[in-house]
């Protein structure tokens, strides 16, 4: 199992954000992680990723307990990050904001650009690597908070929500660079409101509701359980199901 999440909980103060949480993501999978907004899913994203320390339970990633080690730990074990609210470096140009990333594996600037120039190719922003990241579209930047997270070489790929907000076509696209990401045997661990699209691109689905696991399964049992219907998905989707 690349990632076992063991019984988690975590409080901000008296708010019980994680509550029990267990879940694992095995090596090559794509696992989605749904649920209402506050249901607890970017706090366990941060609690994976070693930016929070749990208030109870572990974090194993193949095998090693990495339990609030820190972020910079948990990319060098190979767990990379997106994140819902873009965090890219303005007045750096797009391969200036990749190589960031590369230097996680790498100290010379010459095999980080070499990386750098490898990733932005096959994430489609070769025609924007000079460009500043503040000049570029949502979608673009959205692409190159992937890019700069593929350019640790992850073994996992933890998405926040990087198909929100795209029209249909930029969604297509996103997907479509999902899925180039799986082949490259790359595992991804994705956060996601869009289920027309979600449900096809996952093999399993945890729910979350109220910071507590509500259900996990196939996408097919997962859009017909009653009690994700009534918590999050809603009866409208129950007849497109």
């Amino acid at each position: 199992m690349l990632l076992a999440v063991d019984d988690v909980s975590f409080h901000f103060g008296g708010v019980l954000a994680n509550q029990d949480v267990s879940l694992t993501v095995a090596e090559g999978e794509i696992l989605g992680l749904i649920g209402p907004n506050g249901a607890g899913k970017t706090t366990l994203f941060n609690i994976i990723a070693g930016a929070l320390r749990p208030s109870e339970g572990r974090i194993r990633f193949r095998g090693e307990d990495i339990t609030g080690r820190g972020p910079s730990a948990c990319c060098e074990r190979g767990i990379a990050r997106t994140f819902q609210v873009v965090k890219s470096f303005e007045a750096m140009t797009v391969i200036e904001n990749v190589m960031v990333g590369a230097f996680c594996r790498t100290a010379r600037e010459r095999v980080a650009r070499g990386v750098a120039r490898e990733v932005i190719e096959w994430t489609g922003l070769d025609g924007r690597r000079d460009a500043l990241a503040a000049e570029l579209t949502p979608p673009e930047k959205r692409r190159l908070e992937v890019a700069r997270a593929l350019a640790t070489r992850p073994k996992l790929l933890l998405l926040d929500e990087v198909l929100a907000g795209l029209t249909p076509t930029e969604a297509q696209a996103g997907v479509k660079l999902v899925k180039d990401i799986h082949a490259r045997g790359i595992a991804v661990l994705m956060v996601e409101h869009v289920m027309e699209v979600l449900m096809p691109l996952v093999d399993r689905v945890v729910v979350l509701n109220l910071g507590k696991l509500l259900a996990e399964g196939r996408p097919v049992d997962i859009v017909r359980n009653e009690d994700v219907i009534a918590a999050y998905l809603g009866e409208k989707f129950r007849a497109r199901a």
